[in-house]
C-alpha cells in the first residue's frame, strides 16, 4: 500500500521516541507499506527539518540531512505530471496532496488531518499516525 508522510510525522518522530509517529519512523523498511516521495515534499522535508526548533537535542542540520536521505532511499520516487493546485488552503499541503495522487496512495499520513478534508474528494484519506498504525495491525484476508 503507498502512503505519504506529511512533514508533521517526521517532526513528531524527531522530537520523541514515544507516540505512533516515532513507532511508523522507526518500523521502516516496513512491507507493509511503501513510503512515496516527490522532489517537492523531499524538500519541504529537509527544510523543516533542518530548522533549529526541530531539530531534537544533539543533531544537526548534517544528521538530518542523512536522516532524509535514508528515509529518501526508502521511498518510491514519484514524478508529478499533474498539478492540483491550489485545491488545499496550504500550498504546501497541495504538494503532499500531488505526491499521493499520483502514487496512487491510500492514504496521506498526517497531524493535520483537518489541512487535508478535501483529499477524499480524489479517493485519498488523511489519516493519523496513531490511525494509520491500527490499520498496519489489522490483519489481511
Amino acid at each position: 500500500m503507498n502512503v505519504v508522510f506529511d512533514t508533521s510525522v517526521l517532526v513528531a518522530a524527531a522530537c520523541s521516541r514515544q507516540g505512533a509517529s516515532y513507532a511508523l519512523v522507526a518500523s521502516l523498511p516496513d512491507p507493509r507499506f511503501q513510503i512515496c516521495l516527490s522532489v517537492a515534499v523531499y524538500t519541504e522535508w529537509l527544510s523543516v527539518l533542518s530548522r533549529s526548533e526541530h531539530l531534537p537535542p544533539g543533531m544537526n542540520p548534517d544528521m538530518v540531512l542523512s536522516f532524509v536521505r535514508y528515509l529518501a532511499s526508502l521511498a518510491r520516487l514519484q514524478d508529478i505530471h499533474f498539478l492540483w493546485r491550489p485545491f488545499l488552503r496550504d500550498p504546501d499541503d497541495d504538494m503532499i496532496l500531488e505526491c499521493a495522487v499520483a502514487a496512487g496512495c491510500a492514504y496521506i499520513v498526517t497531524h493535520n488531518v483537518k489541512d487535508f478534508r478535501r483529499t477524499e474528494e480524489l479517493g485519498i484519506k488523511a489519516i493519523t499516525p496513531a490511525e494509520f498504525l491500527h490499520i498496519l495491525k489489522e490483519p489481511t484476508t
